[in-house]
Order: C-alpha cells, then structure tokens, then sequence
C-alpha cells in the first residue's frame, strides 16, 4: 500500500486512517468496483447491512447482479430520494446554511475524529478522481467502506475516475468525502445528512447516508461551488445541448432550473404519441387534445446535463458564456419512462449497453435485465418516483466533449394548473424572452415548482435559492448572486428566455414547451429576436411574451402562447395569479437586499419592489434583440 500512497499529499490524520486499516483497496479499473459492489467474494446478490449501536444489523440497501448492470435498492422509502435539508456545515467559515453547532448544540470536532476511527476499524475503498471533470477538474479522494462499493462505483462514474495506476505523482485532493453509513442512526435519527467541513486545505464531505444524491452528486456540486466562491466563477445547474436544424444551421441552449425544472429532457428528443406527433397539451378540464407534427425534428449534440462548469480558464471574446460538462456521468431521472418506447434513445443504451451500469429504485432480478420501466414499489405500493440510472458520458451518443459558447439561457420552471376558480403561478406562456435583468431575478428566486419527483419536499411555491443550485453551495448566498450578475453582464451576447413545463393555465403540457422552444429558436437561426414579434407579457416579470409561434409551418395556439386567452383562466385568473408570482419575488429577492449586494442587483430589487415597467429593467442592463 505503501507504493500507492506515496503518490498523495495527504494531512497525517488521512494517512492514519488509510494505514492504520486492516484492509485498503485502491481500485485500478471500473470493472473492479463493478464486482466489489457485489461483496467480496461476488454473489449475484449482495446486502449492505453494518451493525449499528442499539438496533442490531441493519440492511440498508441491496445489490443485485443483473444483466445490463448492478441494481441497488434501498430498504426506506425515504432512503430513495435526496432530502434537500441534508446538508450540514461543520466549520465556522461565512455559511448562509445551517451549523452543525447550532443544530446540535455541540462542536463537529469530536464525530469527526470518530468517523475516523470508525473508518479505520473497517475494511475500505480508496478512490481517486477529479472534481469537475479531467480537463479542468480538482484532485479529490473518497474514502468508503468496501462493503459500500456500489456507492464508491456510483461516485466513479458520476466524476472523474481515476485508477490508481493512472494516478500521477504528487496527486494533492482538494476534496475528500467520507462515507460512514450508520452514522445515521447513531447521531441523526435516521436522517440523511452530509456534513461539509472546509478546511484551509481540503474540503471535507462526510457522508452519513448511502444514497448518492446528497453526497457523490450534490455533495461534490458544493465542493465546486465553494471553490468557484473563492476563485470568482461559477458552476451552473444546468444542461447544455447543441441543436442543429435540417438545414445545418446551429445554436447552443444552455437550460437551467431547480430540480425537476427539465434539464435532462432539454438533451432529449421529444416523447412522441404512437402516431408519432407531440401531444402539445391536454385540456384538464375538456379532456381535449391539441397536436403538433413535427415531420423533421433538430439533431441534438448533448453537452451537460446538470452541471455546467463555467471556469474563467475556458471563458474567450466572444461576450458569450462557454461551458463544459462538470461530470463524468449523469445521475438521470426516469420517473417519465413508465413503458417501453417512451425514451427509445436512453432505453436501448440501459438495457443493451457495452458495459455494466448502475441502476436505483429499479426492479431487478438475479441475472436478468434491469428494465428502467420497471420501477421500485414504495411501502404504499405505488412506483417510486425517483428511479435512477448513472449514464456515463462516455456512452452517450454524438456527445459534444470540448468547452462550447451558449447563445441562449433558458430557465425551466414546473407550474402547476391555473383556472379563475383556483389561481396559481401557472400563468407562464411557451416561451418568454427575458431582459438580462429580469433573468438574473429568476435566478436569484429559481422557484422550485409544481409536483418536483426527485426530492422530499412539501407543498406549496418554495424558493430552490440562488442559482437553483443553493441547496448544494456552502457559503453566502448574496456572493452567489454577485457572482451570477457578474457573468450575466460579462456575457452580454448570450440571450434569455423562460419556459415552463407540467401546465401552461388549464392545459397538461408535460415538457412540451422546452421541446417546441429548442426547435423553434434553432430554427430561426439566430438567438435575436425583433421587438415587432414580441408582446410584453401582462405580468411584468415574464418579460416578453410571443405574438406568434410557427414551428415546422405549424402556428402554435396564441392560448399556449399568452395564457389569458384561455377561457377557463381570463384575465382574472391571471392577474390572480401574477400576484401571487410577484409577492414570492418580493419576499425572496428581499432577503439578498443587503449591503453586501453589487449596487446594480440592488437596483434591480428595487424595481422589483417597486412594480417598476419593463423598460426600467431594460435601462439598468441593455438587452440586445
């Protein structure tokens, strides 16, 4: 062992633990992990159980063998989505997140050092890989017990892996992530919680659950956002998809939104009905039907799918954003595949791939094929609704791998049904075209929406926070902002629309408006759009509505288009609903009204609080039509 660890600079107290093991694995090939994931001596079948304190052995996850891959599924409902209150910071650095110390009224100091001598009681994984990819990524190191190779394999493929042969010389981790699962029921009361404690060296991620999505996911997103707070840059919540239309023309959208929001189907083809047209959207209270032929749709050229690294390394002249993918692998949603031919592109790749992979909350049986239709039964017998596969980039088709400049920013919002007799902030049109402004508010709110699948979460509008991505940052939120308006006004080249999904008023319109948005700006060719063809929304916040849409020489109902028109909304219902959107803004963007604030952000609150025309967004940062 000694050989290998040579090659890291570690703090002793790191050393001690990997030393003072009785076991250490540093995992030279994907393959490895594969096969550890399945126990030591492989089974088709594998419990992840630990001892706990009190409670005996507890299982907390099984493993089983398939065909396509390795299918892990979770003891507790709770356990197979992420809970978005997880994270927990452990130091005394600036934090706007909750303290460990606060919370539980003692210093983190002493369950850190006991995480450690837990770690070095057990047999363990060492993994090496890069944080934000390889080419501008940072040297980090998980540290995990080796009956938990399944996550150590899900945490390989999500980021960089390296083997450990390939790992160079003095190779110096800038994040290291502890995994210690019983934790969980000894200190949290079965809580998922992941504790971020940024040393002046390191940045320590302890993580006390075995689901990925707080830690190996999210956990290293906070690593990336508390080193871009530091260095002056941003990683954005976001995908990325080049489009290119039958007549060869190109254009990059750039797709951000909290969870949920439609980023990974932003990179996808539109779902189609059997016939082969898109169900545009679907009156709830009619149960009428509208369509869309769509003969040729644009090639799509993926290039992230959540998280856009947006290093000043890669940043160039052109005045427009340039972004590369920040991951390794994708950590998809299939909540909306429910039968076969639904996502035939992914589907083939999940159930015929040219390498195992790693599949959560699916049905799976001993050595026959996962289907990712398939998805697990909660207690209540009802399909959990976030099934999970990792999709390594590697293995994704026509995938864009160099940096690419982002033309238009779009920012997804799910919304739930509007009607005069039951307003809500379902009054968003197909598409809206925001001044920059106006799209650095969105940012700075990122409602978190209607019906969200992947996390435990309440009812209600909640704000997923700056960026989208707060939930996962580490620091302060009004840096955050400051940072955004930063690159939004550095980037005066790129443009920005709105677009929601779920429902436009009374219509049930899935991610329609994003599939019909891609083509329709792709198509025109340009991310300009002449003033003569846009209407100003009737709520100032949406900014620029459309006059028309015509897609594949299709005109686009004017009712998806501007919401009012729909009889079973109105006016009333609309403007009903356009305040209850407006008095959220105003009491969340009033919470980064501080001193702190870059002037211009503090301007543009005050327009907002205001009920300033928008012109007055317009004259703070020009918008470029």
């Amino acid at each position: 062992m000694s050989e290998y660890l040579n090659r890291f600079i570690l703090a002793d107290e790191v050393k001690n633990i990997l030393t003072g093991s009785k076991k250490v694995i540093f995992p030279k090939t994907r393959m490895e992990l594969i096969d550890l994931a399945l126990g030591s001596k492989p089974s088709d079948n594998f419990e992840v159980a630990y001892d706990v304190k009190g409670k005996g052995l507890v299982v907390e996850a099984d493993v089983t063998r398939c065909k396509n891959g390795v299918a892990i599924n979770y003891m507790e409902d709770y356990m197979r989505r992420r809970d978005p209150d997880s994270l927990v910071i452990g130091d005394n650095l600036d934090t706007d997140k909750p303290r460990y110390k606060d919370l539980y009224e003692k210093e983190f100091e002493p369950l850190r050092m006991e995480t450690f001598e837990w770690l070095t009681n057990e047999e363990l994984i060492a993994l090496p890989f890069k944080a934000g990819g390889y080419q501008y990524g940072y040297d980090a190191l998980l540290i995990a017990p080796v009956n938990a190779a399944f996550f150590a394999c899900g945490l390989a493929d999500l980021q960089g892996f390296l083997g450990i042969d390939e790992v160079p010389e003095a190779f110096h981790p800038k994040a290291i992530v502890y995994l210690a699962p019983p934790f969980r029921h000894t200190h949290f009361d079965g809580k998922q919680i992941v504790v971020h404690n940024r040393l002046e060296e390191v940045h320590e991620v302890f993580s006390y659950n075995l689901y990925p999505g707080p830690s190996a996911k999210k956990g290293i997103y906070g690593v990336l956002l508390n080193i871009g707070e530091r260095e002056g840059w941003v990683t954005a919540h976001a995908s990325t998809v080049k489009v290119i239309t039958p007549y060869d023309n190109e254009i990059v959208i750039m797709h951000e939104g909290a969870s949920g929001g439609g980023k990974s189907e932003m990179i996808e083809p539109a779902h189609r009905a059997a016939d082969g047209r898109l169900v545009l959207g679907e009156n709830l209270t009619t149960g009428e039907k509208y369509y869309l032929d769509l003969s040729e749709s644009c090639e799509l050229r993926p290039v992230t799918d959540d998280m856009a690294l947006c290093h000043p390394k890669m940043q160039n002249d052109s005045k427009k954003l340039v972004v590369s993918d920040a991951e390794s692998g994708w950590f998809l949603r299939l909540d909306h595949v429910t039968s076969y031919g639904t996502s035939p592109q992914y589907e083939k790749i999940f159930t015929q791939p040219t390498e195992p992979l790693v599949f959560f909350n699916i049905q799976a049986v001993p050595k026959a094929t996962c289907l990712v239709w398939e998805h697990t039964l909660d207690s209540d017998g009802t399909p959990c609704p976030n099934p999970r596969a990792i999709l390594p980039r590697r293995l994704v088709p026509d995938i864009v791998m160099d940096p690419v400049e982002v033309d238009v920013r779009s920012f997804g919002v799910r919304t739930p049904p509007c009607t005069r007799e039951n307003p809500s902030y379902g009054i968003l049109g197909m598409l809206h075209i925001l001044p920059p402004a106006l799209a650095w508010l969105w940012r700075l709110v990122a409602p978190r929406g209607y019906n969200n699948p992947s996390i435990v979460s309440g009812k209600g509008m909640i704000s997923e926070g700056v960026g989208s991505y707060w939930p996962f940052a580490t620091g302060k939120m009004v840096k955050q902002a400051n940072l955004l308006l930063d690159q939004i006004i550095s980037s005066s080249s790129t443009r920005y629309v709105l677009i929601p999904n779920q429902h436009i008023g009374v219509y049930k319109v899935s991610f329609n408006p994003q599939w019909v948005a891609r083509e329709y700006i792709a198509r025109r060719g340009s991310a300009k759009f002449k003033l003569e063809h846009l209407k100003e929304a009737r709520c100032n916040l949406l900014g620029y509505g459309l006059e028309s849409l015509k897609v594949d020489g299709q005109y686009i109902r004017r009712a998806f288009l501007q919401p009012e028109r729909q009889q079973e909304v109105g006016t009333d219902g609309y403007d009903k609903g356009a305040e209850i959107l407006i008095d959220f803004f105003k009491r969340e963007a009033s919470k980064f009204n501080t001193e702190e604030l870059n002037p211009l952000g503090k301007q543009i609150i005050e327009c907002l609080l205001r009920d300033a025309s928008l012109q007055e967004y317009i004259d703070l940062i020009p918008m470029r039509f």
